[in-house]
């Protein structure tokens, strides 16, 4: 049995009943506690056996309250959301954007259109046109560019 192994089953209840009293739920403590024995193990040279377990219940207590920064920040999102309400865009239908873009080449055209309304994705849009997922790429860049500039340049005319 290896120095991992080892360790692992001497301190995994007892961790995940640490990471459990941390988040509350069982889920989230397995998964802390499996990315603290991941931790370990990535670093199993460097941690000697004298500093478990408490070097275990660090690497778990930061992962839990890494987790409880990130809810935080998401009810924070989530409340600004409801708080101010975003006042509705008229839309600009997709086709009128395409149509009115004299910048945009046949080949933008047909790469937004794949993409977009047809709701392909690169791979699948280069076996449609021949081209391959690079170009792909760079033409959705540049005609989604071109729209944003035409988008904006319209927006500023009103």
């Amino acid at each position: 049995m290896s120095r991992f192994e080892r360790l692992y089953e001497k301190y995994r209840s007892i961790l995940f009943r640490y990471c459990l009293r941390q988040v509350g739920r069982r889920d989230l403590a397995e998964d802390i506690a499996s990315e603290s024995f991941l931790t370990l193990y990535q670093r199993l040279e460097q941690v000697e056996d004298d500093q478990l377990p408490a070097w275990l219940f660090t690497v778990a207590k930061n992962k839990a309250m890494d987790y409880w920064r990130h809810q935080a920040v998401a009810e924070r999102y989530e409340k600004a959301q409801v708080d101010s309400p975003v006042e509705p865009q008229p839309e600009i239908p997709f086709e009128l954007l395409l149509r009115q873009n004299k910048a945009l080449k046949p080949v933008h055209r047909t790469c937004l259109i794949l993409r977009y309304v047809h709701d392909l994705n690169r791979t699948e849009i280069a076996r449609q046109t021949g081209l391959n997922e690079t170009q792909i790429k760079g033409h959705l860049q540049y005609a989604l560019k071109l729209l944003r500039q035409s988008f904006s340049e319209a927006r500023s005319g009103e």
